[in-house]
């Protein structure tokens, strides 16, 4: 998925503080890489392997080379680069932009912004940036909860008691993610994050009770900005099939990754948080190579066939 400097400028003007310089009607220009790069070789004339599709990055070692060049090679190397169909421009640490650079960029039509960060820290902020932009996103019913560093999904039918489930975990100490809706992307681990939207962010809806502050009174520690996710639980009406063993695992498809599920039945009286932690823990054990329903299989198993041994 490609994006143009337009979405770099509006979700970096504030992040990365970033400006224009020139070039404020060619910010469509499409960047087709998340990284960014530093034309240090291509000054030189070595354009073999040049990353001309991410946008380039003009630092104190940039501008100290072409200071060393000739007026007339300072202008030809620059016009060497621009004709590679760069999309774009930016100078950090705040520097005056050259008038050659300026003199190429309007004429073949590449935005130049500017930015007071270090360089450095700039491509690695910026590089972020735009692998959040660019990774795969989706919105799924459900809230979220962490539990010790476990990313939970409690899912189930409006009214089944998701909410209650997860005010009872914070009241043991866990922290709320998002309430109902949560938002999701893929990152370049494979892994999925979870987070809620700014406008719900900390807030949930309890029945009857109606919208709560949870840090207001829970405090900070009962609440997380994001988190991985590790397990979906599904709350349940019963229906009498239910899995008694656990030996053969669900997972439910999120973003194209097959995250661990279980189904939990909620009946009256049943301690759905307490079921839901003793869930996350057992599904980090799993992931720590102890699953204790495949080896209490694996031993009913040993059992059976070291009997049938003895007796054939």
């Amino acid at each position: 998925m490609s994006i143009t400097v337009r979405t770099l400028w509006e979700e970096g003007a504030e992040k990365l503080s970033l400006s224009i310089i020139v070039g404020e009607g060619n910010l469509d220009r499409k960047l087709a890489e998340t990284a960014m790069n530093r034309p240090g070789l291509a000054l030189t004339g070595f354009f073999q392997y040049f990353a001309n599709q991410r946008m380039q990055i003009f630092g104190l070692a940039e501008f100290t080379y072409l200071k060393s060049l000739s007026q007339t090679e300072k202008m030809k190397r620059l016009k060497e680069l621009f004709d590679q169909q760069i999309p774009g421009i930016v100078i950090t640490r705040n520097r005056k932009a050259p008038k050659e650079i300026l003199e190429l960029a309007e004429q073949y039509k590449v935005p130049v912004l500017r930015t007071p960060m270090v360089t450095m820290n700039f491509v690695n902020e910026c590089t972020v940036l735009l692998e959040k932009l660019t990774a795969p996103y989706e919105r799924v019913q459900g809230t979220t909860m962490e539990l010790m560093g476990i990313g939970v999904l409690i899912r189930g039918k409006p009214g089944i008691g998701k909410s209650e489930t997860a005010l009872s975990l914070i009241e043991r100490g866990h922290s709320l993610v998002s309430d109902d809706v949560t938002e999701s992307r893929l990152t370049s681990r494979g892994r999925i994050v979870c987070w809620a939207s700014e406008v719900t962010r900390y807030h949930m809806e309890i029945r009857g009770l109606g919208i709560i502050h949870v840090p207001s009174l829970f405090g900070v520690a009962a609440i997380r900005r994001q988190t991985e996710l590790d397990l979906v639980v599904n709350l349940t009406k019963p229906t009498g099939n239910e899995d008694r063993t656990g030996v053969y695992p669900e997972t439910v498809s999120i973003l194209g990754v097959d995250v661990p599920s279980i189904t939990l039945p909620v009946r009256s009286g049943r301690d759905m948080a307490n079921i839901v932690e003793v869930a996350a823990l057992n599904q980090k054990l799993k992931e720590l190579g102890h699953d204790a329903a495949k080896e209490l299989d694996d031993k009913i198993i040993n059992r059976l066939t070291k009997g049938r041994v003895k007796h054939g």
